[in-house]
Protein backbone atom coordinates (compact mmCIF):
# COMPACT_ATOMS: atom_id res chain seq x y z
CA UNK A 1 0.00 0.00 0.00
CA UNK A 2 1.00 3.52 -0.40
CA UNK A 3 -0.17 7.06 1.25
CA UNK A 4 -2.50 9.06 -1.25
CA UNK A 5 -0.62 11.36 -3.21
CA UNK A 6 -1.80 15.32 -2.26
CA UNK A 7 -1.40 14.47 1.85
CA UNK A 8 1.21 15.98 3.69
CA UNK A 9 2.02 15.92 7.36
CA UNK A 10 2.63 19.12 9.39
CA UNK A 11 3.80 20.36 12.90
CA UNK A 12 0.96 22.62 13.62
CA UNK A 13 1.04 24.72 17.13
CA UNK A 14 2.56 21.50 18.44
CA UNK A 15 0.05 18.86 16.69
CA UNK A 16 0.74 16.31 13.89
CA UNK A 17 -1.90 17.20 11.05
CA UNK A 18 -2.70 15.78 8.10
CA UNK A 19 -2.86 18.60 5.30
CA UNK A 20 -4.64 17.92 1.82
CA UNK A 21 -3.89 19.20 -1.10
CA UNK A 22 -6.46 19.43 -4.22
CA UNK A 23 -9.75 19.28 -4.27
CA UNK A 24 -10.60 16.04 -4.68
CA UNK A 25 -8.91 15.32 -1.35
CA UNK A 26 -10.41 18.29 0.98
CA UNK A 27 -13.29 17.58 3.19
CA UNK A 28 -13.72 20.18 5.78
CA UNK A 29 -15.51 17.76 8.27
CA UNK A 30 -12.40 16.36 9.95
CA UNK A 31 -9.29 17.17 11.13
CA UNK A 32 -6.74 14.18 11.14
CA UNK A 33 -4.06 14.48 13.72
CA UNK A 34 -1.54 12.15 14.28
CA UNK A 35 0.05 11.06 17.94
CA UNK A 36 4.18 11.19 18.11
CA UNK A 37 4.35 7.20 16.99
CA UNK A 38 1.70 7.55 14.23
CA UNK A 39 3.16 10.14 13.02
CA UNK A 40 6.87 8.69 13.33
CA UNK A 41 5.50 5.76 10.73
CA UNK A 42 4.01 8.52 8.66
CA UNK A 43 7.11 10.09 7.97
CA UNK A 44 8.76 6.80 7.70
CA UNK A 45 6.49 4.91 4.95
CA UNK A 46 5.51 8.58 2.85
CA UNK A 47 6.68 7.98 -0.63
CA UNK A 48 6.80 4.56 -0.50
CA UNK A 49 5.06 1.31 -1.20
CA UNK A 50 4.98 -0.15 2.67
CA UNK A 51 3.16 -2.96 4.23
CA UNK A 52 1.54 -3.81 7.61
CA UNK A 53 4.47 -5.65 8.67
CA UNK A 54 6.84 -2.53 7.64
CA UNK A 55 4.71 -0.62 10.07
CA UNK A 56 5.25 -3.04 12.90
CA UNK A 57 8.36 -3.40 12.53
CA UNK A 58 9.22 0.59 12.64
CA UNK A 59 7.08 0.51 15.96
CA UNK A 60 9.34 -2.67 17.30
CA UNK A 61 12.64 -0.73 16.05
CA UNK A 62 11.95 2.28 17.72
CA UNK A 63 9.92 1.94 20.63
CA UNK A 64 9.57 -0.40 23.72
CA UNK A 65 6.73 -2.49 22.34
CA UNK A 66 6.07 -6.35 22.55
CA UNK A 67 5.35 -7.52 18.72
CA UNK A 68 1.54 -8.38 19.78
CA UNK A 69 1.42 -4.73 21.05
CA UNK A 70 3.02 -3.26 17.97
CA UNK A 71 0.93 -5.64 15.74
CA UNK A 72 -2.59 -4.35 17.43
CA UNK A 73 -1.54 -0.53 17.14
CA UNK A 74 -0.20 -1.00 13.38
CA UNK A 75 -3.76 -2.53 12.71
CA UNK A 76 -5.71 -0.19 14.97
CA UNK A 77 -3.53 2.96 12.98
CA UNK A 78 -4.12 1.40 9.77
CA UNK A 79 -7.55 1.01 9.55
CA UNK A 80 -8.31 4.55 10.76
CA UNK A 81 -5.92 6.05 7.44
CA UNK A 82 -8.03 3.68 5.58
CA UNK A 83 -11.66 4.81 6.71
CA UNK A 84 -10.38 8.11 5.99
CA UNK A 85 -9.07 8.08 2.66
CA UNK A 86 -5.01 8.37 3.31
CA UNK A 87 -3.85 4.88 1.59
CA UNK A 88 -4.76 3.30 -1.24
Amino acid sequence: MKIKEGFELRNVCGENIIIAHGVENIDFTKVITLNESAAFIWRHVEGKDFTEEDMVQLLLDEYEVDAPQAQADVQQLLNSWLQAGLVE
